[in-house]
């Protein structure tokens, strides 16, 4: 189509994202409430999605678990007495906590069981085998292992799989203090620099070593400085805490800190079970048992905040409902919505839960496809409510503030590496509910195409 044939909103849709750095590749779809594309730039070309994924991991949830909104009856972690071994027992759940202050779904609650039963136990071990041992999805980039972004995940997960330390600096050429809880062993080669100088610190672990390495620099009148840190054994990380806060309850420990996972086999794929039934997991008698709030919450943390743990998390436990808890289980699920919506499998392929996977691809056509039968689902509204709202709250909050947009945006966001995504709902000038996706690959180191893309979202709503 010449300059002379292309219509104004679409030309002025290019020449926005025409400002993006050169070599940025660009798809964007946009659709009515009849599905009458308004605008579509490379539209059937695969993009990776980046956290885009999690619209589809969600929604393949509402899709295929029952009663979100009721308490997670089914996936609180439990304890049990085996003898004098302690066995806690993750089933899915991705929101236990240890966190002082906790009030719901604690792990201290369960550690008060054991007490009431118990002054001395022997082997405090977690157990994380309902699901197979997947801990990273196939196209995770190997150097985010360290950090929360890439934390091991397992059935059994307790603060998130992260541990928190916090640097604070010391004399000029010293090494910084770090306090940390203790688990991981801190490798301090962090250099304190003199007041007003740079302070840039990092942290690098080989995967399965218990030992973070820190490197950078603080400045002398810097801020104590945060510092997560991703774990690789999260039912051994569980287990040592529970025993931490059973020595806290008079309880004497007197074995060792255990975990036992299950390795993948050909009965977690179901191409290879072929219609048999999966393999179901039996615990016994539990001495307690925790109920979390209901997996709706966890979903709007999920896509408001771009939770990648529990989003990998919440593919697995969608996976157990047909199958064994495996990330095939749940792409299963996840085929099967996209063929009700009528989207072509050659428009998508998805590795993870999260989009840390750089396997994962989406046409802009395919997401705006699927998100229209989203929104016809009766579930529908109760899933666009998860979505961060432009201008107001979550990975939007400082987006689209002070245009036609602010909070009038409802969209999942997306970044990794050389990647920026956009997708949902927007409501127009007009009043008319738009549906949109919206995809940046190849962007260009040190540069974003967020600018651009929300640029060519507002004059798209100003148009309609």
């Amino acid at each position: 189509m010449s300059a002379q044939q292309t219509p104004p909103l679409q030309a002025r849709v290019e020449a926005e994202l025409a400002k993006a750095a050169a070599g940025t590749r660009f798809g964007l779809v946009v659709t009515d409430a009849q599905g009458r594309e308004i605008v579509a730039v490379n539209p059937d070309q695969r993009f990776i999605p980046a956290s885009n994924t999690k619209i589809v991991t969600t929604a393949a949830a509402f899709a295929t678990l029952p009663m979100l909104d009721r308490p997670d009856v089914s996936g609180g972690a439990a304890v049990r007495l085996d003898g004098r071994d302690v066995v806690l027992t993750g089933r899915g759940d991705a929101r236990l906590s240890s966190a002082p202050g906790c009030t719901a779904n604690c792990l201290s609650q369960l550690a008060d069981a054991i007490a009431a039963r118990t002054k001395r136990v022997r082997n405090v071990t977690g157990d994380a085998t309902l699901f197979p041992d997947e801990r990273w999805s196939a196209g995770m980039s190997w150097n985010n292992i360290p950090s929360p972004y890439g934390t091991a995940l397992g059935v059994l997960t307790l603060d998130d799989n992260e541990l928190l330390a916090t640097a604070t600096p010391g004399k000029e050429g010293a090494v910084p203090g770090v306090v940390h809880p203790g688990y991981l062993a801190i490798d301090n080669r962090a250099v304190t620099v003199a007041a007003g100088g740079t302070t840039d610190l990092n942290i690098d672990r080989l995967p399965f070593d218990r030992t973070i390495r820190l490197t950078g620099t603080i400045a002398a009148d810097a801020k104590p400085q945060r510092i997560r840190m991703g774990i690789d054994d999260p039912a051994h990380y569980a287990a040592w805490r529970l025993a931490a806060l059973l020595r806290e309850r008079g309880v004497r420990v007197t074995g060792e800190i255990g975990s036992r996972y299950r390795p993948m086999g050909p009965g977690d794929d179901p191409r290879q079970r072929a219609g048999t039934p999966p393999l179901r997991i039996g615990f016994g008698a539990q001495l307690a048992t925790l109920t979390p709030p209901p997996l709706l919450d966890d979903i709007r943390t999920i896509n408001k905040d771009s939770q990648n743990l529990h989003a990998e998390l919440l593919l697995r436990r969608t996976g157990l409902a047909r199958g064994t808890g495996s990330v095939a289980d749940g792409q299963v699920e996840v085929e099967a919505m996209f063929a009700r919506a009528g989207v072509p499998r050659t428009a998508w392929d998805f590795s993870d839960g999260s989009g840390m996977s750089t396997y994962n691809r989406i046409a802009p056509r395919g997401m705006v496809k699927l998100l229209g039968w989203i929104a016809a689902q009766p579930w529908g509204a109760a899933w666009r409510e998860t979505l961060p709202i432009g201008g107001v709250d979550g990975t939007l909050a400082r987006r689209f503030k002070g245009t036609i947009l602010e909070g009038r945006i409802f969209a999942k966001t997306g970044t990794i590496n050389a990647t920026n995504a956009l997708a949902g709902y927007m409501t127009a000038k007009s009043g008319r509910t738009l549906t949109f996706a919206a995809y940046a690959n190849d962007v260009p180191s040190g540069t974003a195409a967020t600018p651009a893309m929300d640029a060519a979202l507002v004059a798209i709503a100003e148009a309609n």
